[in-house]
């Protein structure tokens, strides 16, 4: 007669019992996430490293006649004359009096000299005058072009003058250079640059300059054309070629140490800005040294043009030169010692979007390109670029919605920002940034405003793809309800543009995957399911068409490569459907849903291991959550006989993890009889059993749980004696039940149910393992012995939980059943002597 304790443990629940109303132990609820519904892992994308540096790279949807270019011409002409701050829009007064006009100008530039007042604080004169001293010191001691030496067979010639020019044929020679009249005039306009008494500037009077003139060489008395200008320059060069162009490197770094002290000079002197009185005429001669054609020495000019607050015309020039210059890669070393980002990074900060929209998307380029270079990341952080490009992103965001339209060009200039946010967000600390300045709202809205633009919408799928697989930015934007709505309208868009929409999916499967409530806010967006559906059908067809026949393929059939585009998707789409049939609200629906199912039983049959092991693995583990719910409409409960067959091929191959995700569908399909029947008659129990000598906690959890649904049956209890199944549990049981009590409480309930009619426990066991089970269970029961510390701290209570709800009172009662029905032998009297 059984005890009531037995008749209570009489009938176990089977192996993943289904869900029920009843509220459930934290233990059970452990126990189902492990045993039953699981969320699914995958890659992240690839996006591979643009070759060239470029506004757009060649996977934008962009075409060359709507977009900027990335290459262009830059000249000292091509800044304006003078400069000066936009005009304020209030239309002034006439001046009752005209001023009088300068008789005879002599020079453009005359008209612009306005001698100041000098300062009445001591302080401001002291400080004002020893500026100049240290730049009339730099211009004295050092001129901006500096003679070059000259050979000595050579000297007699240049007694006269250290520079040679002739105005003959409107060619000079300056410092071993040719120039044409025009461009020499404003080459050495800007070489004698001086001090005046007053600290102004002055120049060397352009009659004076051409003194002391020597003839050309006849061969360059015509100027030359561009062909033989090349010619000559890739013959090899001459002894006075080297010369020259040493001596012309010399002259270059002497000018860059000139620009550096002369920025120096006006910083301590406060004429940076736009209020230097002598501003213009230091802009035309800095802008003049632009045609020198050094990379080094533009950015030192460009440095100081940037620090006089340049406007307009010549604002969007002086970034388009740092653009040019920041997309050679070997000059980040010139922009990083230059602190060229901080100039770039004020101008996005200081100056006005609206007006200088162009002029802002050569600058974000720049930044984009050097964003790239790791040296850069701690100075972009420290000197606040995350802060200043949402920021940006939010202007772009309320100019359009107060609007109503788009602001020219502001579509190409989120391209920029959010390319190089996407550069910056591997970073902890811009991550950190990104949820205290609340930066993924702004840029859903800015992917939902620009939803048009598939440039802007792929960038920021990427950032998001970055920051989702982190839990507290993929909790961030899960909280944004508005996002899933969002994603689903551009799947729907963008269906087959496989770039885009292998991020959005990706990004939905970080989303679902560690919260329920992401589940249930995106099932319930409207048609969700129906547009993941067709994405699958779309891209199901695509990979189907780029199949090769099987006589094609050969005997390494696709070995060692990774997925095509449309298997990428196909994998993180079904990774979505795993981690959403967790809900049990969305569950059922999947499992009942003839085209989801229809698709995943598909992908099993056409597609193998060898083929795309991740898809089969991902299809195979939706279908193991499908299964898990035993409703009446289940699609995968009317074919799991078929199901069952798809499973073999996956048990006898030689890859784990589909190994162990069909031993998991097989143990929710076991739950059914004739599954059951299914297993037995095609031997999958001895695989089953197989399996417990895997040494593998979760192989052998769930080939167990197998056993345990099949043990249910009182006509198939036989076959653990069978290729030795209760020594292979009993084992088990020994070997990872300290540390998994879990799995002992399987192999518990297993024996149990085999044991049901015993009668001895040796005869059913066998006496080897029945000692071992009184041995094993005794010690397993006593709580020192089995909570002795050896787990990490942390788990401890994870592991007691599970040793005091579920392995304790199924191992007592089977202890109790083996010491009733185990006869001892008795003891042999002592012998007496």
């Amino acid at each position: 007669m059984l005890s009531p304790n037995d008749k209570m443990l009489g009938k176990l629940d089977p192996f993943y019992q289904p869900s029920v109303s009843k509220q459930k132990t934290s233990a059970e609820i452990i126990s189902e996430a492990r045993n039953a519904l699981r969320t699914v892992r995958t890659q992240r994308p690839f996006t591979p490293q643009e070759a060239q540096r470029k506004l757009f790279g060649p996977a934008s949807s962009r075409t060359s006649e709507n977009r900027p270019p990335s290459s262009f011409s830059l000249h000292a002409s091509s800044f304006e004359s003078s400069d000066s701050r936009p005009i304020s829009g209030t239309r002034l007064s006439p001046l009752e009096l005209k001023p009088k006009v300068p008789a005879s100008p002599t020079r453009e530039e005359d008209s612009c000299f306005s001698f100041p007042k000098p300062p009445v604080d001591p302080a401001k004169i002291r400080r004002v005058s020893n500026a100049r001293a240290r730049l009339f010191r730099a211009a004295s001691q050092r001129a901006l072009l500096p003679d070059r030496s000259l050979p000595p067979s050579n000297s007699k010639k240049t007694v006269e003058s250290k520079e040679t020019v002739m105005m003959g044929d409107s060619m000079v020679k300056i410092n071993g250079i040719y120039l044409t009249k025009s461009n020499a005039i404003c080459h050495l306009k800007s070489h004698p640059l001086q001090l005046t008494d007053d600290g102004g500037f002055s120049e060397i009077k352009e009659q004076e300059m051409f003194k002391g003139t020597t003839s050309l060489p006849s061969h360059l008395k015509s100027g030359g054309d561009q062909g033989k200008r090349h010619a000559r320059a890739s013959s090899c060069p001459s002894s006075s070629d080297l010369s020259r162009l040493q001596t012309k490197a010399e002259n270059i770094e002497t000018v860059c140490a000139a620009c550096t002290q002369l920025h120096h000079a006006l910083e301590e002197g406060n004429m940076l800005g736009n209020k230097f009185k002598r501003r213009s005429i230091l802009l035309k001669t800095l802008c003049k040294l632009v045609d020198v054609g050094s990379d080094s020495l533009s950015l030192k000019l460009a440095k100081i043009i940037l620090a006089l607050k340049v406007s307009r015309k010549n604002l969007l020039n002086v970034c388009k030169l740092i653009f040019k210059i920041s997309r050679n890669e070997k000059n980040d070393s010139l922009i990083q010692n230059d602190s060229i980002l901080e100039s770039l990074l004020e101008v996005l900060r200081s100056e006005d979007l609206q007006t200088n929209m162009e002029a802002f998307l050569y600058c974000m380029g720049s930044i984009k390109f050097i964003s790239g270079n790791p040296g850069f990341l701690n100075e972009m952080i420290s000197k606040g670029a995350v802060e200043i490009l949402i920021n940006l992103i939010k202007q772009i965001n309320e100019n359009t919605k107060k609007c109503g339209t788009f602001l020219p060009n502001s579509g190409h200039l989120l391209v920029q920002v959010t390319a190089t946010l996407r550069n910056l967000v591997d970073s902890s600390l811009v991550r950190s940034k990104f949820l205290n300045i609340s930066a993924l709202p702004q840029l859903c809205t800015a992917m939902e405003q620009y939803k048009g633009d598939k440039d802007v919408c792929t960038n920021i799928a990427r950032i998001f793809s970055k920051l989702t697989s982190y839990r507290d930015c993929c909790t961030a934007l899960a909280s944004y309800s508005r996002c899933y709505a969002l994603f689903l309208n551009l799947i729907n868009k963008y269906q087959k543009k496989q770039d885009l929409v292998v991020r959005v999916v990706f990004i939905l499967g970080n989303l679902t995957a560690k919260n329920n409530q992401a589940r249930e806010q995106f099932s319930k967006e409207k048609r969700s399911i129906q547009t993941l559906l067709s994405l699958f059908q779309t891209f199901h067809q695509l990979d189907l068409h780029s199949q090769k026949p099987v006589g094609q393929r050969g005997e390494q059939h696709r070995a060692q490569r990774p997925p095509s585009e449309a298997e990428d998707v196909l994998i993180k789409l079904t990774r979505v459907l795993a981690n959403i049939a967790i809900h049990p609200g969305v569950g059922p629906v999947l499992a009942a849903n003839p085209g989801i199912v229809g698709l995943l039983l598909t992908t099993l049959e056409y597609k193998s291991l060898d083929d795309c092991e991740e898809l089969v693995i991902n299809a195979t583990a939706t279908i193991n959550n499908l299964s898990y719910y035993q409703v009446k409409n289940s699609i995968i409960q009317d074919k799991k006989l078929y199901i069952a067959e798809l499973l073999l091929k996956l048990l006898v191959s030689n890859n784990m993890d589909g190994i162990l995700e069909a031993v998991r569908v097989f143990g929710n399909l076991s739950q059914d009889h004739d599954v059951c029947d299914f297993i037995v008659q095609n031997n999958v129990h001895r695989f089953m059993m197989a399996l417990l000598d895997a040494q593998h906690q979760d192989i052998c959890f769930s080939a167990c749980g197998v056993l345990l649904n099949l043990t249910v049956d009182k006509d198939k209890r036989v076959i653990l004696k069978e290729g030795g199944g209760i020594k292979k549990l009993v084992d088990c049981l020994r070997d990872l039940g300290p540390t998994d009590w879990q799995l002992a409480c399987l192999v518990c309930k297993t024996l149990w149910n085999f044991s049901e009619n015993i009668t001895n426990a040796s005869s059913c066991f066998g006496n080897e393992d029945t000692n071992t089970l009184l041995l094993l269970l005794s010690s397993f029961l006593d709580e020192e012995l089995a909570l002795d510390g050896s787990f990490d701290p942390d788990l401890k209570n994870y592991h007691k939980l599970h040793w005091e709800t579920e392995f304790k009172p199924v191992a007592q009662q089977l202890l109790n059943r083996i010491q009733r029905h185990h006869t001892f032998l008795e003891p042999l009297p002592i012998p007496s002597f």
